[in-house]
């Protein structure tokens, strides 16, 4: 998936979910919560149609494509415990997910092209993969370039994200460290039977 371009309130609409956290769609989803679409009517969904479905909020919120989310599994399936905890640990890892969650950003999508432009260093290297893997003790910096630090202060001001047990986030200085690897309870995707996802992506 990479990047989705297409228009984001029919996916908010069509998985009954807020994965696009924009203002524009979340009205959009507000006014017509139904799934899009001429036929309004709800039809019974499947257990392979409601697997598909988490597995679709879990791709569009972290924004990975079919081939990373698999890659992620193979990781998670390694890992002892629950695959499925483990696989959601990995998407919130994230440098996009992290950037979002730490208050640089409004959105993922945003936090992405920050990333991909070259906005943002780990451990006072420029990294542009939104998909880079944070491990803890992890250091996240703005480069340091005027505009590009006016620019995220100005951003961070108008809407700071979460505190959280797992990161660490100074707003002045723009520095943000992974002080341990999330839990179960840090997740944020609104993936509720991930057990379904990890079956679908099993077969």
């Amino acid at each position: 998936m990479g990047r989705y371009t297409g228009p984001k309130a029919r996916v908010n609409r069509r998985l009954a979910t807020q994965v696009y956290e924009a203002a524009g769609t979340r009205r959009a989803h507000q006014r017509r919560e139904q799934p899009p679409g001429m036929h309004t009517r709800v039809p019974r969904t499947s257990e392979f149609g409601t697997a598909l479905q988490e597995k679709q909020k879990l791709k569009h919120y972290y924004g990975v494509g079919e081939r990373q989310l698999r890659r992620y599994f193979e990781l998670a399936s390694k890992k002892a415990g629950n695959t499925g905890e483990s696989l959601l640990i990995f998407c919130e890892c994230r440098l996009d997910n992290v950037v979002r969650r730490a208050g640089y950003t409004r959105t993922r999508p945003q936090a992405r092209q920050g990333i991909v432009h070259g906005h943002f260093q780990v451990n006072g290297i420029k990294v542009t993969s939104p998909s880079y893997l944070l491990r803890p003790g992890d250091v996240i910096t703005v480069r340091p370039r005027e505009n590009l630090l006016t620019y995220y202060r100005d951003l961070g001001a108008q809407e700071s994200g979460q505190p959280l047990d797992w990161v660490s986030f100074d707003g002045e200085t723009l520095r943000a460290t992974m002080l341990g690897v999330p839990g179960p309870s840090d997740i944020s995707c609104p993936v509720g039977q991930v057990n379904l996802v990890t079956e679908f992506l099993s077969r």
